[in-house]
């Protein structure tokens, strides 16, 4: 059984983030109950690297101390495996939004799919996107989106190790990608669409590694939780 002091000292967390949830929001419901749990009146918790909220897996939480190590946890390569909807797009480049634009699919065959993975292992350049919480100007990006306003968006130099298609069935195609730090899955899935001359969006993702650490090894926030009492 931890401590307050552990706690206080650094602990590192990982944590399989459920589904509609923040990372943000988990960062809170972890701190607010280990304060309960050993009563005290504030510690540091963080978090190494945003999930979507649409999407699901290792969340890697530093306290204490340990938040101090937040950055070399963020740099390091990161797993993802998902799924893209082949056909069309949306605003936010998943299901955050509606659809708003279709594609034709009948020429996108298999042997495309996969042959066009390569155009996007190594070094490349990616915009994010305009739904992300990147800040420019002081504001979140989907501040500006969510209003309708147009804001300018630079790319940014990010390494993809592997991206592999891992299954095909019809127009939904599951992946699994290795990457840097500040890859954006969403606008691999849009970016990918228009390299097959078509339009794609996420439909799902889930991340399965951060460097070394494994969401294999990920407890539920309910298990955290229950450790604490």
């Amino acid at each position: 059984m931890k401590t307050a002091q552990d706690y206080l000292n650094g602990q590192l967390l990982l944590i399989d983030k459920p589904l509609e949830w923040t990372s943000f929001q988990v960062v809170n419901k972890l701190r607010w109950h280990i304060r309960q749990a050993f009563n005290l009146k504030k510690i540091k918790v963080g978090h190494a690297g945003t999930l979507d909220p649409l999407a699901t897996g290792l969340l890697i939480i530093c306290t204490g101390k340990m938040t101090k190590q937040i950055d070399t946890f963020q740099g390091q390569i990161k797993t993802y495996t998902g799924t893209f909807v082949l056909g069309s797009t949306t605003p936010s480049y998943d299901l955050e939004t509606e659809i708003d634009q279709e594609f034709p699919t009948a020429h996108i065959a298999p042997e495309l799919i996969h042959k066009t993975t390569q155009q996007f292992v190594g070094e490349i350049d990616q915009f994010p996107p305009v739904f992300s919480a990147l800040k420019k100007e002081g504001k979140r990006l989907y501040e500006f989106a969510r209003a309708g306003e147009t804001v300018k968006i630079d790319s940014r130099k990010i390494t993809i190790e592997e991206f592999q298609i891992t299954n095909i069935e019809g127009l939904k195609i599951d992946f699994s990608v290795r990457c840097s730090k500040g890859t954006y899955i969403r606008s691999l899935a849009f970016d990918f669409g228009k390299a097959l001359n078509s339009g794609a969006h996420l439909s799902a993702l889930r991340r399965t590694q951060i460097g070394n650490f494994s969401v294999e090894k990920a407890i539920s926030i309910d298990q955290f939780i229950s450790q604490l009492v």
